[in-house]
């Protein structure tokens, strides 16, 4: 029977093609038997069948030269086209069914991708919790109560839960970054016209993207590598060189703490700090500034007369189709009608926005800034009782973006968390995407885990050097919960052994930070009977640390009453 990892990656699967042991049609049944399992989730408006993929598997040449993407399945947001398949944008009565696929879309399935469905959004992707849509409420894809953001929350929760392998979302206002921290994505926003937005129901024409949410920063550049390019059917299309990765010159950070906001800003503040200390630990100079400039500008995109672009898109359907769109959406998008909108209001955000953006290429011309994606999250019932200031406070740090022209990657703050995750956001002027893209690639590897540990590893003793050398850093010292023993193990040198049991006593442990891309290396220098498996602490928190195996406890002292 084939063994399918949880997340499905383009390594893993180019691997498992090339070795014969995975074929694109078994693939796509696991899909199909995993999309099932969560149905409760909303993740779909088009779910994955056979019907959708099969034409797409049968249309791969045996030959995968020039196909960079053979065989790997991606997820679609449901507001960007897939040949012959309905486009809903979240609206049952806006349905239509396009003749061609987007060009993105198109691009992709030319490098051997296969479409494995369209995936739920909040309404004409007017919003960032990912609750606004007759198809349900998008889930989290861990925490099952959270929002998923928004809008593109069915394609962020399909590549959290290995429905797809990559997946595309747009952003306009944070679509493409906000579901990507809440679910532990990368959310890849490209500068605005360097992909075609041909195929895409437009949220503000002008500001349209179409970003990639993946699991690791290599795989969104392989999607980005395919998917752009100036597209002469798209009058917002653009060429923009890419240029070579190379490493800002320096890096901008708030120089007041950013506002953390709902019932979990405590965590959500603390992981913050944890990523800042890993940023200063980069060895580029950094320097804190000012954010205001970059508040200001967000605010022109819906305080100011910007929003009239979304109302000029979609009033002929919003007017002719009354009841048919979400109360909230609606109220959104007539917003742009008001009296106060008229054209010198708009002239007014135009100039206003352009010295913003002076102001930004000045201050950002080799160089990062970095942001929280967002300063935190709310559950479903919470987004419900108030969706216009849950939806505005999740935006607080996205919605400068596209209106000063920058380029965007939001990293997780650690890859694996699965618990209120949390993600930074780096900006770049929309011609320095190599300065992302070498930044992302040094915080990700610069990622750490706990690990805790007793005897001579701990602090002050002599093999404390083993986890320094490597980049370890202490972090606190602890106890175990109350569920472990204790013992003197019979080795040379005399080491003490950790075995949990159903009842025992709280030892005392160190906890160090130790970077992930180091771990591997620490585990060649645990000999047997030590082993590293998971620890749960006194406050009930998980780690990894010390164990024992069983077998060496025939010749140990059990000396916990010392």
């Amino acid at each position: 029977m084939m063994y399918f990892p949880e997340k499905l990656s383009v390594q893993w699967i180019k691997a498992s093609y090339d070795s014969g042991e995975l074929k694109p049609s078994e693939l796509i049944k696991e899909i199909i038997s995993r999309s099932k399992k969560y149905t409760e989730k909303n993740i779909w408006i088009v779910e994955p069948s056979h019907e959708l993929m099969d034409k797409y598997v049968k249309k791969l040449p045996a030959r995968k030269d020039n196909m960079p993407l053979w065989g790997i399945p991606f997820a679609i947001k449901d507001n960007i086209d897939l040949e012959g398949i309905p486009t809903t944008a979240a609206c049952p009565d806006f349905a239509y069914i396009p003749s061609e696929s987007a060009t993105v879309v198109r691009k992709l399935i030319e490098a051997g991708a296969i479409p494995v469905g369209k995936t739920n959004l909040d309404q004409f992707a007017t919003g960032l919790v990912g609750t606004r849509s007759p198809y349900g409420e998008c889930h989290n894809a861990y925490q099952d109560e959270m929002i998923s953001g928004g809008s593109s929350s069915g394609s962020a929760v399909s590549v959290a839960l290995g429905l797809s392998c990559f997946a595309l979302g747009t952003d306009t206002a944070g679509s493409g970054r906000v579901p990507a921290m809440l679910n532990s994505l990368i959310g890849y926003k490209p500068p605005v016209g360097s992909w075609s937005t041909k195929g895409v129901v437009p949220a503000c024409a002008s500001l349209d993207c179409v970003t990639v949410f993946a699991n690791s920063l290599d795989e969104a550049l392989l999607v980005d590598s395919v998917a752009r390019g100036y597209d002469s059917d798209c009058v917002w299309s653009r060429k923009i060189e890419k240029k070579g990765e190379k490493l800002p010159s320096k890096i901008y950070l708030p120089k007041d703490l950013p506002d953390f906001f709902g019932e979990w800003k405590k965590i959500y503040q603390k992981k913050w700090e944890n990523a800042v200390s890993r940023i200063k630990k980069l060895g580029i100079p950094y320097e804190e500034i000012d954010y205001s400039i970059f508040h200001k500008a967000a605010l022109i995109l819906y305080e100011g007369s910007y929003v009239a672009e979304r109302w000029e898109d979609l009033k002929d359907f919003v007017d002719n189709n009354p009841g048919k769109t979400f109360d909230v959406t609606e109220t959104i998008l007539r917003s742009g009608s008001t009296p106060e909108k008229t054209a010198a209001k708009l002239f007014g955000n135009l100039h206003e926005l352009q010295f913003y953006k002076h102001k930004a290429q000045e201050l950002l011309e080799d160089a990062v800034m970095i942001m929280p994606t967002a300063g935190g999250s709310f559950t479903r019932t919470q987004v419900r009782e108030n969706p216009i200031k849950t939806n505005s406070q999740m935006g607080l740090y996205t919605n400068h973006c596209n209106l000063l022209d920058m380029a965007a990657i939001a990293v997780p703050e650690n890859t694996s968390d699965k618990s209120y995750p949390f993600g930074i956001t780096l900006f770049a002027l929309h011609d320095s995407e190599n300065l992302l893209c070498s930044l992302a690639k040094a915080f990700l590897e610069s990622e750490s885990m706990l690990l805790g540990v007793c005897g001579l590893h701990k602090k002050g003793y002599c093999l404390e050097s083993q986890l320094v050398e490597l980049g370890g850093e202490f972090a606190a010292h602890k106890k175990t919960s109350d569920e472990y023993e204790l013992y003197k193990l019979n080795t040379n040198p005399v080491k003490p052994g950790i075995v949990r049991r159903k009842k025992g006593m709280k030892v005392d442990i160190d906890i160090y930070r130790l970077p992930k891309k180091s771990y591997g290396a620490f585990m060649e220098k645990i000999p047997s009977p030590l082993s590293i498996g998971t620890i749960r602490l006194d406050d009930g928190s998980l780690v990894k640390g010390f164990l024992c195996e069983e077998i060496a406890l025939q010749e140990a002292e059990q000396i916990e009453k010392f």
